[in-house]
């Protein structure tokens, strides 16, 4: 473990951002700007230095293969003076990648990733568990076995938290027909905490995910409250006419749209009510994903304050 001295206790919820939306940004620019909304933390884009493979990842503002103790200060420092934490370092691929190549590549930046977190003091991953697209769960299970307990039990030793999110990675025709992401229902979570029973390995709670694949977002908050790590604030829009036209087998992008929280179908009073209901004290982000607000980085810019604005009723 570093040396580096930094507080990781919440005393309430702490609301912050997904810095993967300011791509064209340094991370002392997503500092300020967290800053500058009065944002609190910041789960903080760690990919590898190489050209974006879909739009929100590929995004860098800590280069963690070249990271040293130094650095790690130096980062901290700057995030600390403006009154800002960093909540998690996020890299978010397919670690059960069908190219056995590829899954080696994202498995030794994960652990980067990892080390990263230690040597920082943030002691908190944020990813996906992984799927392989053309096989069934029950297989898909079986590679979680193999693939995984080295991985947590390695971040286990350097006392880092593992937080999979619940995304399904499955919106273009290229990730079906199963997605990148096994770790996307409450019935594949109780399968999964069996086969991965440890303390360090949890849930990144994104609740936009669970609206569109028509699944109750807040009686699992609930049931898993001890496995919930960190949480997103994303919002979804169901297209009714057109999910009406092309059924629920469609490719997901043809019948909702990702939204700015206030703006689509969760109901962000009930959600924050269940998270208090639950004793929820860590740190929950921002993750904008609104087409409607990049058209430039003024309206990204805009897309922040609105969201901390309205997310700031709830989260004080």
């Amino acid at each position: 473990m570093s040396g580096l001295s930094v507080n990781r206790k919440c005393e309430k919820m702490k609301l912050g951002l997904v810095s993967a939306i300011l791509d064209h940004s340094s991370f002392e620019e997503l500092i300020d700007i967290c800053a500058e909304n009065g944002l609190e933390c910041v789960e903080v884009a760690c990919w590898p230095q190489e050209k974006a493979s879909r739009r929100y990842a590929g995004v860098s503002h800590i280069d963690v293969a070249n990271l040293d103790a130094d650095k790690a200060e130096e980062l901290n420092s700057y995030a600390a003076n403006k009154g800002v934490e960093i909540s998690s370092l996020a890299y978010y691929p397919n670690p059960l990648d069908e190219n056995l190549e590829k899954r080696q590549e994202v498995i030794a930046h994960l652990y980067k990733v990892i080390d990263a977190s230690a040597l920082m003091g943030v002691n908190m991953v944020t990813t996906f568990i992984g799927r392989m697209p053309s096989k069934a769960v029950p297989e898909n299970l079986e590679e979680v076995k193999k693939v995984w307990p080295p991985i947590i039990e390695y971040a286990a030793k350097k006392g880092v938290k593992i937080a999979i999110e619940n995304c399904p990675m499955l919106f273009t025709e290229d990730e079906w027909p199963g997605g990148q992401n096994l770790m996307t229902t409450p019935a594949i979570w109780r399968q999964i905490f069996k086969i991965l029973p440890y303390d360090n390995f949890g849930i990144n709670y994104d609740p936009s995910h669970f609206v569109w694949q028509q699944i109750d977002y807040i009686a699992p908050l609930y049931e898993f409250k001890d496995k919930i790590f960190h949480v997103h604030y994303k919002d979804i829009k169901l297209l009714l006419d057109k999910l009406k036209d092309v059924g629920v087998m469609a490719t997901p992008l043809q019948y909702m749209s990702p939204k700015l929280p206030g703006l689509g179908d969760v109901d962000w009073g009930k959600y924050v009510s269940a998270l208090t209901d639950i004793g929820f004290d860590g740190y929950t982000c921002i993750e904008v994903e609104d087409k409607s607000f990049e058209k430039d980085d003024q309206a990204v810019l805009n897309s922040i304050a609105l969201s901390t604005r309205y997310l700031r009723q709830f989260v004080i």
